[in-house]
């Protein structure tokens, strides 16, 4: 029990069916007859960072905290990216730039190694998503972000 936060993508491949790429996706999955008309991953999860949570809900759900999946751009995510490496340039930064939220078994809300760990976490997932090297990669990705408690 507690927040767990997913970030999602998703990609349609529905314009690939004679494409080799879609012959491998389907031959990952043989079991399913049907048609297969999108993948989805796991491309990040947290479990009570509310920190985070907060600056999706702030940034990406407009203030509304529901418990549904919210599409996140790329910019947001390179928004949230420079937030981050901003704090752990300067830890003291912490609670103007990326302030805590209580809530339901949302975990702590001090300022500690656990809130940094949470942030230097989230460097990596966005890093892997935004670096160069990786555009083509997720150029056809969709990513969502959702929480739970």
């Amino acid at each position: 029990m507690g927040l767990d936060m997913y970030l999602t993508g998703r990609m349609y491949v529905g314009e690939w069916i004679n494409s080799k790429d879609y012959e491998a996706v389907k031959g990952a999955f043989p079991q399913i007859p049907w048609k297969i008309s999108g993948v989805s991953f796991e491309a990040g999860y947290w479990r009570k960072a509310n920190h985070i949570h907060k600056w999706f809900v702030d940034n990406v759900q407009n203030g509304v905290d529901e418990c549904e999946e919210h599409e996140v751009s790329r910019e947001q995510m390179e928004q949230l990216l420079s937030v981050c490496k901003r704090v752990i340039a300067d830890p003291k930064t912490s609670e103007e730039l990326l302030p805590t939220s209580g809530g339901f078994f949302f975990g702590s809300t001090d300022y500690d190694e656990y809130y940094l760990s949470d942030v230097e976490g989230t460097i990596s997932i966005l890093e892997e998503i935004l670096s160069p090297e990786n555009e083509e990669k997720y150029r056809f990705v969709d990513f969502y972000y959702r929480s739970s408690w």
